[in-house]
Order: structure tokens, then C-alpha cells, then sequence
């Protein structure tokens, strides 16, 4: 087995793994979302926070690892949007880390409630506030910069052809679309977490299984991998 072939299954489990912990974490973080989250830990629910936050962490990893990996094959096609690409990952991961801070203090501020040593009426302001930053964070990181990394990266795909044309072309309609959903969500056309807004958004993560099942069973096409490299 090359070493292309390898690091194209390691690009698709990171992406598996980024569409599992994502999904896990935005589950798991319910608790202190809702309008009763000071309740959290006197509720029992720390340790399913803390496993969200785990999740986030491991989604941050992925992330990252994900840009790393292509970044050399996408360079070789053009190393300017490649670059861009890297820069807009690397931006996203960056949000989703901010957005994981204000769950670990949304989570501190539950245990003060539950040992009763902070005024009511300013726990609550500083819990809108750290629910407001998880709001933002969230549609500025997996949407807005996910879309943005997406086309780029789809983009890449395409034209050097290490996948097939098509599935690129499925992943730029799809970044598009999650950039929609983040536009809308940030003009309060849609809720954040809605069902018109998870419709339109979805479609990335599809986008995103499918090449991850690709590169894990087909690796990049040797072809145009070879073309690149003589490029």
C-alpha cells in the first residue's frame, strides 16, 4: 500500500470522525443550551456535558487533521486557494474551539447555582451571554468558514480530479448551501437550531460521508495524482 493510498484512508476516517463528534457534541450540550441550563449540574448532567466537550475536542483535531492532509495535494493544482483553504479550516476549528469554551462556562456557572453563592439575576445575564457566544460561534464556525473551506477545497478536487468529478461538484452545491443556512441564521431568517435550517444544511455532511467512504475504499485516482506530481 502507498503512501497516498494511506493518507487517503487517514483523510477519510478524520472526516468520519469530525461528522460523528459534531453530532454527538451538539446533542450532548442540550443541558446547558436550554433555558433552564443553570440547572445542569444539580440535573446530573456534567459528565454528558463534559463528553460533548470531549466530542468538541475530538471534532477540533479532525478538523485540523483534515486540512493538514490535503493541504499538500490540493497545493499542486493551485497553492493560493489551497492556502485559502487551509487558512478558512483552520478558522473554523478556531470558532468551534470559543464555542466549546462558553459550554465549560455556562457548565461553571450551573455549579455556583447549585452551591447558591451567585445573584440569580446576574447568573442569568452571564449565561445568555455565554448561550449568545455558542450561538454565534456555532454559525460563524460550521457554517460561514465551513462553507467557504468547503468550496475551496471541492473546488481543488475537481479540477485535479483525485475524486470523481461529480462527487466535487455534490460537495461545492453543498458548501454553498451551508453557507445559506449560516446567512439566514445570522439575519434571523431561521432559527439555529431548526428544521428548515438542518435541511439546508445537511447536505454538507452527506457531501462530507461520501468522501469519506471514497477515500477510504478508492483512495485518490492514481492517474491524476501521478499528473500532479509530475506538474
Amino acid at each position: 500500500m502507498t503512501q497516498d493510498r494511506v493518507n487517503g484512508i487517514i483523510i477519510g476516517i478524520l472526516y468520519i470522525v469530525a461528522a460523528v463528534t459534531s453530532v454527538i457534541a451538539v446533542v450532548y450540550y442540550q443541558p446547558v443550551l436550554s433555558e433552564q441550563w443553570y440547572t445542569s449540574v444539580v440535573d446530573g448532567f456534567e459528565t454528558k456535558v463534559l463528553i460533548g466537550v470531549l466530542n468538541d475536542l475530538f471534532l477540533v483535531v479532525a478538523a485540523v487533521g483534515t486540512a493538514v492532509m490535503l493541504f499538500p495535494y490540493l497545493r499542486r493544482w493551485n497553492e493560493h486557494i489551497a492556502l485559502g483553504y487551509l487558512c478558512f479550516r483552520f478558522m473554523e476549528a478556531v470558532f468551534i474551539t470559543i464555542g466549546l469554551v462558553s459550554i465549560l462556562g455556562l457548565l461553571h456557572l450551573s455549579m455556583y447555582y447549585e452551591a447558591d453563592n451567585l445573584d440569580s439575576e446576574s447568573l442569568h445575564a452571564l449565561g445568555l451571554m455565554l448561550q449568545s457566544f455558542h450561538r454565534w460561534t456555532f454559525m460563524l464556525g460550521p457554517n460561514l468558514m465551513l462553507g467557504l473551506n468547503t468550496f475551496m477545497y471541492s473546488y481543488l478536487l475537481f479540477r485535479t480530479g483525485l475524486v470523481p468529478k461529480s462527487l466535487a461538484k455534490f460537495g461545492m452545491v453543498t458548501a454553498i448551501l451551508v453557507f445559506i443556512a449560516g446567512l439566514l441564521d445570522m439575519f434571523g431568517i431561521v432559527e439555529p437550531v431548526s428544521t428548515v435550517k438542518g435541511i439546508i444544511a445537511l447536505p454538507v455532511g452527506v457531501y462530507e460521508m461520501s468522501l469519506a467512504v471514497w477515500l477510504i475504499v478508492k483512495g485518490f485516482h492514481k492517474q491524476n495524482l501521478e499528473k500532479l506530481k509530475v506538474n
